[in-house]
């Protein structure tokens, strides 16, 4: 009875194995997603952590479990995120496909529809990625509690708001308060209440005179009072040029080994076929290996703009600087001041001084998409032929 139901509504079949491979692969796949980011996000120009470090810090911080921050928001993005690169994929290859005698796609259209899909994935998924990102910070990171409750009245209200369930650092604190008492105490007569406009910078509501740390600011909520909405699509550029790469590369590929198997199957027909709807359909196991082979090489090609989205989604800017940037990018314009780096630098938002570790975390993430793109692959094609 149940097959019967699941036989009769087809759009219905597909949803649920979409859903249940999406998850399934993500849950597998998800601990190397987090050595991969917090490989990404720990190297620097003078110090670069190994694999084995960044999983003894995790296990002391947080556990091996800890490997498993941020699995909902994962999901919930690639859910989404699929959903956009499939969907615009099948959409693009139908467009190619329309008024052909057979159910052709050549590699060339098949790199296109995927540059295209990869692009309206980067939009869909940026968002759930950062708070992914930031959770998966936060397991391997330790949070200092300061053991004073004394916080100046003024700015408690303002601290709660913008950084919610955070106590500054009472004696960096002291510390900046008194730098800001050897101003003029004619200062707030003569130019308006500047002392307590600087109180309220929120580099220094964190009593350190710095941004507060992303393991800091981890929730939606804290993101977008902090940062503010536009937060949520921080590292869109590389975002954008990474899963363009991978989304090119991936389709073009698996195509290219999907009409190889074709023709190696067409082999032992006779007659030999006259179009490609007449050759015997490439088995599950087949399909998926080549997925796997192909988000593994797509992995490969686009990891250096992986690690600049990362890397990137791991600052945190507060909203109140907006305006200090508008000057800064009209005194550039003005200035005509060239962003430093090449060409392909500047177009996908990279920062010159990352290029030496811009394939860290490759060998974890190149597992991770290969292995995930296997299982969604094959538990896709099994469920699909199991309820229809």
């Amino acid at each position: 009875m149940g097959l019967d139901f699941f036989r009769d509504n087809t759009f219905l079949v597909h949803v649920v194995a979409s859903t249940s491979s999406v998850s399934v692969a993500t849950s597998l796949t998800h601990p190397l997603d987090s050595l991969k980011t917090l490989l990404q996000i720990a190297a620097g120009p003078s110090q670069q952590f190994s694999l084995s470090q960044v999983v003894d810090r995790v296990q002391k911080v947080s556990g091996l479990s800890g490997l498993y921050s941020g699995l909902g928001w994962s999901i919930v993005g690639n859910l989404l995120g699929l959903g956009g690169r499939f969907g615009t994929y099948e959409i693009l290859t139908a467009y190619y496909k329309d008024g052909r005698k057979s159910n052709h796609v050549y590699i060339h259209e098949a790199l296109l529809a995927g540059l295209t899909a990869g692009a309206v994935e980067a939009v869909v998924c940026t968002p759930f990625e950062l708070l992914k990102h930031r959770r998966q910070v936060y397991s391997a990171s330790y949070i200092k509690s300061s053991r004073s409750a004394v916080v100046m009245p003024k700015s408690s209200t303002l601290v709660s708001k913008l950084l919610p369930g955070y106590t500054p650092n009472v004696n960096a604190w002291n510390y900046t308060i008194g730098l800001l008492s050897t101003l003029p105490t004619n200062i707030n007569t003569t130019h308006g209440d500047m002392l307590g406009a600087l109180k309220q910078c929120p580099w220094l509501l964190t009593g350190s005179g710095r941004p507060p740390l992303a393991s800091e600011v981890r929730e939606p909520s804290k993101i977008v009072s902090l940062e503010g909405w536009n937060a949520l699509w921080k590292g869109l550029r590389p975002a954008i040029t990474q899963k363009c790469v991978y989304g090119g590369f991936f389709f073009s590929t698996w195509q290219f080994l999907y009409l190889a198997m074709l023709d190696w199957n067409s082999r032992d027909m006779n007659p030999p076929p006259r179009s490609i709807d007449e050759i015997d359909p490439v088995s599950p196991l087949a399909s998926s290996l080549a997925a796997g082979f192909s988000g593994a090489l797509a992995a490969a090609a686009s990891h250096s703009f992986d690690t600049a989205k990362t890397r990137s989604q791991s600052i945190v800017i507060p909203k109140n600087t907006s305006p200090t940037m508008q000057y800064i990018a009209m005194e550039r314009k003005l200035l005509r001041w060239e962003a430093p780096g090449n060409w392909l630098e500047r177009v996908a938002g990279m920062s010159p001084a990352d290029r030496n570790i811009m394939f860290r975390g490759l060998w974890p993430r190149v597992l991770c998409c290969g292995i995930s793109s296997f299982v969604f692959v094959g538990s896709y094609l099994l469920t699909v032929d199991y309820l229809l």
